[in-house]
């Protein structure tokens, strides 16, 4: 998918219209009014289907709002929010626009929300539908809306939904199909400029470097950014796969002072409160490609989270596996044993009583037992008169709903569900589409291309997660394609060296 908004693109009440995106429509009359009279009109005609049938007609990444003569008003986003849409209802009208911040009424002190900051310490973003201006909303991921006669309807027009019960799966013919979708993703993403990608060194970003070399006919340019930090600094792999691909690389590296001097524009250009820190060298990898001629640039984001890149799913699944003991196992021998008090003065054994600990918690729960907030309590954290004002189970409850959403019955597909939401929409994709858009450029994310999306629900959950083996599918279909050190190479976060640099 794509995102070449301007950064300053708004649009509020005295418009009728916004469309922003390309949206690929399936139904093949409509198609062609786009094609012919140009997307607005083919959401118009969209529109005559009814309102959840006209955003599911529409694929790739998008958003929209059109207001009709009757009043009617209607905002769709798409599966990941790559385009946001902000609303507000005021005076009997539904105004809209990209940003929250342009929702809010000039020359006013905006009513910032209580609510919307607790799910900020809670999640280090504001996870739609709020925002952190009171009676400002967020269109969520896979949404619709209308409002007709006063009246505001916000409803998902989609919802994972995992081939489960598939047949089985022919590893030689999948992994034929899975690199033609990957082809003709990436070059989707292409419009005749200057071919070029992010490239961090991992699985992700190494295929799209070398798919663009494919399909560009012409290596691609490539961009790192780098950490004079031992344990945080992948550079060696992106040379690797520079040098595998022959790519135009470009490095560097950024220092304390870098991102010390980059908050201020940073943090000025989100609408709201946004805690993803690699947003800061995110920027001045989307600069220095700039500065490089480059007007569009691919990303690598979802490839982990479609096709079981995290840790945390081999790490969740080693959780689950205590849950298959005899519940008499469990609680007539391992529990009493490990909640002794001389156990915890023993190491290994104090591992044992972590591990039962959290294999108890229930999932999604269990995905925030690190939590900050929660770890060092809300109570010493937040005051009494704050917290009489917020509803503190207020993030949990929606974790359970996105975890609950999900048509499958596999945890590994669920929790990638549930990181499709959480990961993607509501974190790492504001974070490179907001830092593109702030350096200037447009970025294009292959790996959401919806016909990837759909043949990963189709894949079986063990050729994401094959024991504990991460994306085991993603690399077997890409062995001899990818450097073999990048295939081995262990999964590392994109972490910044606080620790080391203070």
């Amino acid at each position: 998918m794509r995102n070449d908004t301007p950064p300053a693109l708004t649009r509020a009440d005295h418009q009728d219209s916004l469309t922003l995106g390309t949206p690929r429509f399936t139904d093949a009359t409509i198609s062609r009014c786009a094609q012919e009279q140009g997307v607005l009109a083919a959401w118009r005609s969209a529109l005559a289907h009814g309102p959840r049938v006209a955003a599911a007609l529409a694929d790739g990444e998008f958003a929209v709002a059109l207001r009709e003569p009757s009043g009617r008003t209607f905002l769709a986003v798409d599966r990941f929010a790559i385009h946001t849409l902000c609303y507000r209802v005021s005076d009997g009208r539904l105004r809209f626009a990209v940003r929250a911040d342009a929702l809010v009424d000039p020359g006013t002190t905006p009513d910032l929300y209580p609510q919307a900051i607790f799910d900020y310490l809670y999640f280090h973003v504001i996870p739609s539908p709020r925002t952190i201006f009171k009676g400002v909303f967020r269109l969520p991921p896979g949404h619709y809306a209308l409002f007709e006669n006063g009246q505001l309807t916000v409803a998902p027009y989609w919802v994972p939904e995992f081939d489960d019960r598939s047949a089985p799966v022919r590893l030689p013919a999948a992994k034929a199909e899975f690199r033609q979708l990957l082809r003709g993703a990436v070059s989707s993403q292409l419009d005749g400029s200057k071919p070029a990608c992010f490239l961090s060194g991992g699985t992700d970003s190494s295929t799209i470097a070398g798919m663009i070399g494919e399909v560009a006919g012409q290596p691609a340019a490539t961009y790192s950014i780098g950490f004079e930090a031992e344990g945080y600094d992948e550079m060696e792999y992106a040379r690797i796969a520079a040098r595998h691909f022959r790519t135009a690389h470009h490095e560097y590296y950024v220092t304390p002072d870098d991102l010390v001097a980059s908050i201020p524009a940073v943090a000025a250009h989100y609408d709201q409160p946004f805690g993803n820190s690699s947003a800061l060298p995110a920027y001045y990898c989307a600069r220095m490609a700039r500065d490089d001629g480059v007007t569009r640039i691919l990303a690598g984001d979802g490839g982990d989270e479609l096709f079981g890149g995290n840790s945390r799913y081999a790490k969740q699944r080693i959780f689950g596996w205590y849950g298959m003991l005899p519940a008499s196992v469990r609680h007539g021998l391992m529990e009493p044993f490990f909640e002794r008090p001389a156990v915890g003065r023993t190491p290994l054994l104090k591992k044992g009583t972590s591990y039962i600990e959290q294999a108890r918690v229930p999932m999604p729960e269990r995905l925030q037992m690190y939590n900050l907030l929660l770890r060092l309590g809300v109570p010493q954290v937040l005051t009494p008169e704050f917290l009489s004002r917020v509803d503190l189970d207020g993030p949990a409850r929606q974790q359970r709903a996105v975890w609950d959403v999900a048509r499958t019955g596999s945890q590994v597909n669920r929790t990638l569900a549930y990181d499709w939401r959480y990961t993607l929409a509501e974190s790492d994709l504001p974070k490179v589409c907001g830092t593109t858009q702030l350096a200037g450029i447009g970025v294009g994310f292959p790996f959401l291309d919806d016909r990837l999306l759909a043949f990963s629900m189709r894949l079986p959950d063990d050729y994401k997660l094959k024991g504990l083996k991460l994306r085991w599918f993603f690399k077997e279909a890409l062995r001899g394609f990818l450097p073999d050190e990048i295939i081995a190479k262990k999964k590392q976060g994109f972490g910044l060296p606080f620790g080391v640099w203070l």
